[in-house]
Parts: structure tokens; C-alpha cells; sequence
């Protein structure tokens, strides 16, 4: 996805603990709960948000078991 926007710049975690906030099953990577998440970090510019924003929410409608979020966060500066 990252790809055909054209977003390079990219730090991806995986295996990471959690659970969803509302629907969520927790993630934890143990015997009860063996599942784990990822997560992906990028910045980009503002022009390319709401596109970002429309894929991922795509992506969480035919996925809905998985629960694929996308969080904004405005970045002042990058140095």
C-alpha cells in the first residue's frame, strides 16, 4: 500500500502487545492469547493523508477480525 502511494519512509514493529479498545481481542503472544500485533510508523506530507486514511479504512472493512487502525498525529518538525 505504502508502495502505490508513494511513501517511502517507513519504521515497522512486529510483534508488539495490545488489544483494541473497543472490539479487541488482546495480543500478547502467550498461550491464552497467542496472537500478536504489528505496527508501522510514517510520516507524510498532508497532501497524502486523506488517501493514507481512505486505504486503511478499505483495509479494515474486508479485514474486519483483524482490526486494522490508523492514528494521526501532527509533527511540527522534523530535523
Amino acid at each position: 500500500m505504502l508502495d502505490r502511494l508513494d511513501i517511502r519512509g517507513f519504521t515497522w514493529w512486529e510483534n508488539v502487545k495490545g488489544r483494541g479498545s473497543e472490539t479487541g481481542e488482546p495480543r500478547m503472544g502467550t498461550h491464552t492469547w497467542p496472537e500478536m500485533n504489528s505496527a508501522l510508523i510514517t510520516i507524510i506530507p498532508d497532501e497524502k493523508l486523506s488517501v493514507l486514511l481512505e486505504k486503511v479504512k478499505k483495509l479494515d472493512e474486508v479485514h474486519e477480525e483483524v482490526g486494522v487502525k490508523a492514528f494521526v498525529w501532527e509533527i511540527s518538525q522534523v530535523i
